[in-house]
């Protein structure tokens, strides 16, 4: 057994008290778990429990949606007054077992809702080949924080252990601090203090409702990896005015989901992505930092916490592969997991076969996946319909225009 004080099983104490078990999180996914209306399936409770069992000392949960109107998917959670509260509370405490933290990431599409079940608006008006959204007016963006600290105030109050403001990946908050996305001439546009605002605004709202001592991370891109998008040097601006206030966690990750762009977790494997950056921002914060992508052995990601180049790991397809993988870590019984490979995948076919493995593990059933592209495809694609009607006859009498 190797001493169980090595730096990727230290605990660490957030800004606010709060304290993980080790280093390794699972990163938020687009789970696509929910039942079609919002709401935890069983499937999903076992999977994280599952997760919380297998040694993880933080799991975050993907795109959960403070209203249904800019969902990225119809497998999305909505947790929202109207929300079955008892199920969100049955998936905190199974998601906690183990000493886990349990964190839901607090999502919002924007420009790249999902147009069958939302109406998509950003920043600033697009009709663009495969993305077409409204600009939000002032009055919309005015009602964002307080909206998404009432679902925070929820999260907190249903069991889970804190909560993720998502502002990466292309979603609504990433698409503010983009000038690709971000053409605004009001206070939310133009140079990156402003591109900013709207985060620091819902920052200080949902510490508002939650109070000191409940974590709240946020995730962030170093790089859009498109041109004209969010640089290096504005990300980095980012950072230091983070370092400003009560967040307890800043989660480093990039690319984007924008139509047609390149996914760094698809490129060749050449170890973690984004720590150059994270050296970077380490001299302006003081506040945890945590890199996902590209981690897929031991040796990584214990060089990167006991280098101090980040203070906690970011995993997300290694977990899909194996569960149990910090367990493993820890006791020294694996390396990496084997990763799939898969010869000239076509578009969303790697995304869709990791998705339909996140239902099998939380079924028990992952033994018999294999690694047939075009069956998850159809699988993915089936269940998305289905779930698109059940989200439209629930939360919308009529299909969103």
């Amino acid at each position: 057994m190797p001493n169980t004080q090595d730096a990727l099983f230290r605990p660490l104490e957030l800004p606010c008290g709060e304290i993980l078990k080790n280093r390794i999180a699972k990163a938020a996914m687009s789970d696509s778990l929910g039942d079609g209306q919002g709401n935890p399936t069983k499937e999903q409770i076992h999977l994280y429990n599952r997760w919380a069992k297998g040694g993880l000392g933080l799991a975050i949960i993907g795109e959960v949606q403070p209203t249904p109107d800019y969902a990225e998917k119809p497998g999305n959670l909505v947790l929202d007054p109207n929300s079955h509260l008892d199920n969100f509370a049955t998936l905190a405490a199974q998601g906690s077992a183990n000493g886990a933290k349990l964190w839901i990431q607090l999502g919002h599409a924007g420009a790249m809702a999902h147009p069958p079940i939302s109406a998509p608006k950003g920043p600033s008006a697009l009709n663009i080949p495969g993305l077409s959204c409204e600009a939000l007016t002032l009055e919309e963006i005015a009602r964002l924080p307080e909206t998404f600290a009432r679902t925070a105030q929820l999260a907190q109050k249903v069991g889970f252990g804190g909560v993720e403001i998502h502002a990466a990946h292309g979603f609504l908050l990433s698409q503010f601090l983009s000038p690709l996305f971000n053409k605004r001439t009001d206070r939310y546009g133009g140079k990156i203090e402003n591109r900013v605002r709207l985060i620091l605004e819902i920052l200080e709202a949902v510490r508002s409702k939650v109070g000191p001592r409940f974590p709240i991370g946020i995730k962030l891109n170093a790089t859009d990896q498109l041109e004209g998008g969010l640089d290096t040097d504005d990300a980095l601006s980012v950072i230091t005015a983070l370092d400003q206030t009560s967040i307890d966690l800043i989660e480093i990750s990039g690319g984007t989901y924008f139509p047609g762009a390149r996914s760094a977790s698809d490129a060749p494997a050449r170890g973690p992505y984004f720590l150059d950056f994270a050296t970077s921002a380490r001299p302006l914060t003081h506040k945890p930092l945590m890199v996902t992508g590209g981690f897929k052995t031991l040796q990584q990601a214990k060089a990167a916490v006991s280098e101090s180049k980040v203070d906690v790991i970011g995993l997300a397809r290694a977990l899909v592969l194996a569960p149990t993988l910090p367990n493993k870590w820890r006791d020294e019984t694996l390396e990496t997991p084997e990763f799939p490979r898969f010869s000239n995948p076509p578009e969303g076919g790697v995304t869709a076969w990791y998705t339909m493995r996140l239902t099998a593990l939380g079924e028990d059933r992952e033994a018999e996946m294999e690694t047939d592209l075009p069956s998850a495809i159809r699988a993915y694609e089936a269940r998305d319909t289905a779930r698109t009607a059940l989200w439209n006859s629930h939360f919308h009498q009529t299909t969103p225009k």
